[in-house]
């Protein structure tokens, strides 16, 4: 590790890591996955068994996504949960990534969770 960001980058890898050690997706209960960038959000259902993504909301080509971050996590949220239980899921893991649970990440869970979502 010779200069800052790559320091910064490994520790986000292990972050990242660390939570996924713990958190397994399955058919009943699959994982949702949260990736937050400068200018966009995304979140994806996945069964880890079988490797597959059940849905998937971002707003990437999304129009209704306008405003601040928080307000467009908010509508990833609503929108996932909205797929899910489309899918007939109504739990499911957390997976935050190498994100604190916290700002961005906690809006779109708490929206997640307003719309019916258990985790």
């Amino acid at each position: 590790m010779s200069n800052k960001l790559d320091h910064k980058l490994r520790n986000r890898s292990l972050r990242a890591a660390r939570v996924r050690s713990k958190v397994q997706g399955t058919a009943i209960r699959p994982r949702l996955s949260v990736t937050i960038s400068n200018l966009h959000v995304s979140a994806q259902l996945f069964d880890d068994v079988t490797h597959t993504t059940i849905g998937a909301a971002s707003t990437v080509g999304n129009k209704a996504a306008t405003g601040t971050m928080t307000a467009k996590a908010e509508l990833i949220g609503k929108e996932i949960a909205k797929k899910a239980k489309a899918a007939k899921i109504t739990a499911v893991v957390f997976d935050r990534g190498s994100k604190l649970y916290h700002g961005r990440v906690k809006a779109l869970a708490d929206a997640a969770r307003a719309e019916g979502l258990e985790f």
